[in-house]
């Protein structure tokens, strides 16, 4: 303080609270909209870190979610205070969660047993999250009779350019069409020859390039594109009596 000025400083703003809703669906619904009963959420799980999110719905569908608000501080800790000390303060958090989609998998269908003569809804009644491996993710999902275990990985898939062929004339298989096979159908026998007689295909259906034998050139690889790829891994079914409520890992 000079000459008598005095500073004050302002008090800091509390932390606005969280606005929950609740919702058994995705989306934001219209006012007089019916929710479909397969849309319907029914099974809601948090792995340890609480940076994933899984939910299953009545129509046998799982779906991933990431969360995004702890990027840039680290999933294991907040402002330099473990995840578990700020749980035993009850640390008010000045960022809301968000999540984003991550990812999606159709883990069950409905199923008849025959010998009970009961039908076997798919709908995810539990879903349990397992120890990551290799940047990869586990999760346990299950209807009322079967167990399944599911591992999601990011999977690279290429794409292969600079191809030797006429983009108009290449077909879905990698062959070529032309017009002198592709107007008029040649009649076949059951052992694929041809009654036509013989035809010369490497005069009709391939060219060379212009430059030659030196101009052909390999394929190459332009992009890989990362896709998340949901395999199951294992299916524990038909093992259980009564209908099955939980799970739980071991």
């Amino acid at each position: 303080m000079h000459g008598g000025d005095e500073v004050v400083a302002a008090p800091a703003e509390p932390p606005q609270p969280l606005d929950w809703k609740f919702s058994q669906v995705f989306g934001e619904r219209t006012a007089g909209e019916e929710v479909q009963e397969v849309d319907i959420i029914s099974a809601i799980e948090f792995d340890k870190t609480g940076d994933h999110l899984a939910t299953g719905d009545r129509g046998g569908r799982v779906v991933l979610f990431e969360r995004t608000d702890t990027k840039d501080v680290g999933s294991a800790t907040i402002h330099g205070v473990s995840r578990r000390d700020l749980e035993r303060m009850d640390y008010l958090i000045s960022r809301h969660p968000e999540f984003r989609y991550k990812t999606e998998f159709q883990s069950h269908e409905p199923e008849f047993d025959y010998l009970k003569s009961l039908e076997i809804e798919e709908k995810i009644n539990k879903i349990r999250w397992c120890q990551t491996a290799n940047s990869a993710l586990f999760l346990l999902s299950t209807n009322d009779k079967t167990i399944k275990f599911w591992k999601v990985q990011e999977k690279k898939v290429k794409k292969i350019s600079d191809m030797n062929l006429d983009p108009s004339k290449a077909v879905g298989n990698g062959s070529i069409a032309s017009s002198s096979n592709s107007s008029s159908p040649k009649p076949c026998l059951a052992n694929g020859s041809s009654l036509g007689g013989s035809y010369n295909y490497l005069s009709h259906d391939f060219s060379f390039p212009p430059g030659g034998l030196p101009s052909l050139h390999l394929p190459v690889v332009t992009s890989q594109e990362t896709n998340l790829v949901a395999r199951c891994r294992r299916i524990y079914g038909h093992a259980h009596d009564y209908h099955i409520n939980s799970i739980s890992n071991n």
